[in-house]
């Protein structure tokens, strides 16, 4: 069995923009994206807003459809799956979103949001299913009371635990994450991070972790990918890209990171991000790079491999030996 769970190859969402936005053109939110996520791993995938984060979250799940380029799952290719064929997959693999407020049907028990999956996929009877709504709330640590609240009743860490547990109802072997934290207390985070570590240890789940938050990703991710504008430009074991960057975007965002020893100010990326719809030519990140020249401006940077299993993909990054 390979150890690869998720993959993707040449995968590529493109929209075309309605008039007024965008210019009304074609908008790049993806752009020739090839990953890999290891079983019993967390991949975390990190850049700027608009970087194309959650189209390719959605992407890997089929929530979106690509434009190009192929995605398989333990072996099989899920890229031409449509409607019944793919609910074997979606039991497999389930999204923890960002808004849990907004993902909960507000008109719902949490004890009727969280075992809705299991009567779509019918499993067990209604008791079975009432015992086993009891038993996730308790795996994400809510109390089982909670199962006859409202999700308005709920705190925002509450309801992300809702959200992880109705995510874990059928018991799928890969969690999507994306910005699963972002909205909460940063007490908050830490109570939410150590569950996802401890549900994974206790589960053997792998993970896709979607976050803008460095300091986030250091204490969940064992391998790192950094977008820009829709592609993947650097990919790396989490400690070997914290400590040794090789991408200018990627050193760029750490450099911004707020750190309590320092007391310089951390440099700015000048500029805003291009638009998806008009993309610079060659690399799509010479515009606002420092080290920038003229063949960055020509060329395209193909992923050069710069150490184990470290990838990056810039013109000016040397190949390993």
């Amino acid at each position: 069995m390979s150890d690869v769970l998720l993959a993707a190859r040449g995968l590529t969402v493109r929209y075309r923009a309605r008039d007024g936005l965008f210019g009304g053109g074609e908008l790049r939110a993806l752009e020739d994206v090839s990953l890999e996520v290891r079983r019993g791993e967390t991949l975390a995938v990190v850049g700027e807003s608009g970087s194309g984060k959650t189209t390719l979250a959605r992407a890997l799940l089929r929530l979106v459809e690509p434009s190009s380029g192929t995605i398989t799952f333990d072996g099989q290719d899920l890229t031409h799956l449509a409607g019944r064929e793919l609910a074997p997959f979606r039991k497999r693999a389930q999204l923890v979103f960002q808004d849990a407020e907004g993902s909960l049907d507000p008109r719902l028990t949490v004890g009727a949001s969280v075992g809705e999956a299991l009567a779509i996929h019918r499993i067990g009877t209604r008791a079975e299913r009432a015992t086993r709504v009891e038993a996730l709330l308790a795996k994400v640590q809510l109390p089982a009371d909670v199962a006859a609240r409202l999700p308005h009743e709920l705190s925002g860490g509450q309801r992300q635990r809702v959200g992880i547990a109705r995510a874990l109802a059928v018991e799928p072997e890969l969690l999507v994450a994306d910005e699963p934290v972002s909205a909460l207390d940063v007490s908050i985070q830490a109570q939410v991070l150590n569950l996802f570590t401890q549900l994974q240890r206790e589960l053997g789940l792998t993970y896709v972790f979607i976050s803008h938050d460095l300091r986030v990703v250091q204490t969940v991710a064992d391998r790192v990918a950094v977008m820009y504008l829709g592609r993947i430009v650097e990919t790396a074991p989490a400690a070997e890209l914290f400590a040794n960057p090789r991408h200018p975007y990627t050193r760029a965002l750490l450099a911004a990171v707020p750190r309590l020893d320092s007391t310089d100010a951390a440099p700015v990326l000048r500029g805003e991000p291009p638009s998806p719809s008009a993309p610079p030519s060659g690399c799509a990140f010479h515009p606002r790079c420092p080290q920038a020249t003229e063949r960055c401006r020509r060329e395209l940077p193909q992923p050069v491999r710069v150490g184990v299993d470290h990838v990056a993909a810039c013109v000016l990054a040397e190949p390993a030996p």
